[in-house]
């Protein structure tokens, strides 16, 4: 047994030494040179937590410590105790992303093999991390009991909700009983339950002596555990020291630089020609009658009625599973099954001669899923364009016209200098921002935001809260709003359409419309600076 002062002395020389070191650094994001010179010591029971404006160089940064991310000058020295296969766990977007795309390919495999199975389950996936780290099948059943996703085992990655395969792939990493686990932006698209799980788990993990960096647009979950903060902006470190100094709000105005009374420019006048646009034409936007939605066995949505009138704003909440996305595919006419259910929309029923470009010629739609599976290297402004045609790249030649508006949504979203950077290159909030403009450049009848605020950066957020209230307070655009955060509720919203869960596994489905008078939430002390204070509708 060790003698107190040897004991002593060993522990001062573990912390003197670096769990990992970054001596003058510098990353290459294809045409673009980061953090040149840059130098970062993480020691034994530090936990960082990486903020930043988007854009900044967080990922790229985070990405370079997990070994994703060659570096071209410097070098990152780490631990003996950090060598070997999982000893460093990462999640990110891109990850999420990798997923998808290989499910993706798997399809077209399946198709000219003509097998037509629903792909690959969440066990299999966690698989391979389980069998290479030596994990019981046991084990991996606590950790998934852990995180609350045990019973999504058996379902098919393909049919899991962006929430439900984050937490998956936070389980794939866990598995593998990483020393440093890395999770940029994990709470994206969860529920409250889950993202309080998660906190409680993140909080666990750090006290059972798992070093955690967080990167994170959320300032309100960089804990007591974290112990250090290192804020980039413009590619550079900006701050590194303890939490306590970096969560200074003089630093974190000067961070993300937001005059304390900025007002965003108006949104553009006009809409497209290629809009559809055509309010007077029956009394209902949407109507759905008894629809039903089963994967295998597993029902999604039963016997659901809905009807959305031409002046309605509806927001729509619930837990991650709920089918709240699988709605909004009904009515964006990419779901199958659409046509085995009675459904109308803008006065016609699905399946009656319509095609699905004549539906999406009036809906204008943002979704993590369409986020995760828009993959063009093309230029940002040509993302944009897109919009105008409803299509993933740009095959026609846009007017005039239609780049002038085009140019003009970049430019009330503050991301017109992005314009001409390729869109794979952009991070994910400024994807985001692209995606964003995409969906609202033609001025669409009906607006489709499934969880618009993920991965934006507090005045982005603030910003886009501001512009989506100020269209759904006019006449012309709907807005059918996903959310999981009650800070996020809009005033203009007039029904809300929420999933609770019942005493089995399923949901109940309850509409109602908003109080005007008492809106169980309100921006308007969260969007100044944005539009001014947004007004309920009507006043």
């Amino acid at each position: 047994m060790l003698q107190a002062s040897n004991r002593g002395g060993d522990i001062a020389a573990l912390s003197a030494k670096p769990m990992v070191r970054m001596q003058d650094i510098t990353i290459r994001v294809r045409d673009r040179f980061l953090f040149a010179g840059t130098c970062w010591d993480i020691h034994a029971a530090e936990n960082w937590a990486v903020i930043g404006p988007n854009g900044a160089g967080k990922t790229s940064l985070v990405g370079a410590l997990a070994g994703e991310i060659p570096v071209v000058g410097g070098r990152i020295v780490r631990a003996d105790e950090l060598q070997g296969t999982g000893r460093i766990g990462y999640l990110s977007f891109e990850r999420h992303r990798d997923v998808i795309a290989s499910e993706d390919a798997r399809d077209e495999s399946r198709f000219f093999s003509g097998r037509f199975d629903n792909g690959v389950t969440t066990r299999k996936l966690l698989a391979d991390a389980y069998r290479s780290a030596g994990v019981t099948s046991r084990q991996l059943e606590g950790i998934t009991a852990k995180l609350g996703i045990e019973s999504l085992l058996h379902r098919r990655v393909r049919n899991l909700s962006t929430g439900e395969i984050r937490m998956v792939l936070i389980a794939r990493e866990l598995i593998k009983a990483p020393r440093l686990l890395i999770l940029d932006e994990p709470f994206g698209g969860l529920d409250k339950s889950a993202d309080r799980r998660l906190v409680e788990i993140i909080d666990e993990l750090m006290r059972e002596r798992v070093q955690v960096i967080l990167v994170t647009h959320h300032l309100e979950k960089v804990g007591p555990h974290i112990t250090h903060l290192l804020a980039v902006r413009n590619g550079q470190v900006f701050f590194q020291g303890p939490r306590h100094q970096g969560l200074d709000p003089n630093k974190i105005r000067q961070l993300y630089a937001v005059p304390s009374e900025a007002a965003g420019p108006a949104p553009p006048k006009g809409i497209s020609s290629e809009g559809g646009r055509d309010p007077d034409k029956g009394i209902f936007s949407i109507e759905m009658k008894g629809v039903c939605i089963r994967y295998g066995n597993r029902p999604v949505l039963e016997n659901l009625n809905w009807k959305v009138r031409q002046d309605e704003n509806w927001m729509i909440t619930g837990p991650n599973g709920a089918g709240k996305t699988t709605l909004l595919s009904l009515v964006t006419a990419d779901h199958p099954q659409a046509y085995a259910n009675e459904i109308y929309l803008f006065g016609r029923r699905r399946g009656s001669g319509e095609s699905i470009w004549d539906i999406k010629n009036r809906i204008g739609m943002i979704s993590s899923e369409f986020h995760i599976r828009y993959r063009k290297p093309i230029p940002a402004f040509d993302v944009v364009l897109s919009g105008f045609f409803d299509s993933v790249g740009l095959y026609r030649n846009a007017t005039s016209g239609q780049r002038e508006l085009a140019k003009s949504w970049m430019q009330t979203l503050q991301i017109a200098d992005r314009s001409k950077r390729l869109f794979h290159t952009l991070s994910q909030g400024e994807q985001r921002m692209v995606l964003l403009t995409r969906a609202m450049v033609k001025s669409p009848f009906l607006l489709v935001l499934d969880e618009p605020c993920q991965g934006l950066d507090p005045p982005a957020r603030k910003r886009l809260l501001g512009l989506i209230d100020y269209i759904g307070c006019q006449p012309g655009t709907q807005l059918l709003y996903v959310t999981h955060h009650p800070g996020e509720v809009l005033s203009c919203i007039t029904h809300e359409m929420r999933f609770e869960k019942t005493s089995g596994n399923g949901f109940r489905v309850i509409q109602e419309a908003v109080d005007q008078q008492n809106p169980t939430g309100s921006l308007s002390g969260n969007i100044r600076g944005g539009y001014g204070d947004v007004k309920k509708c009507g006043e």
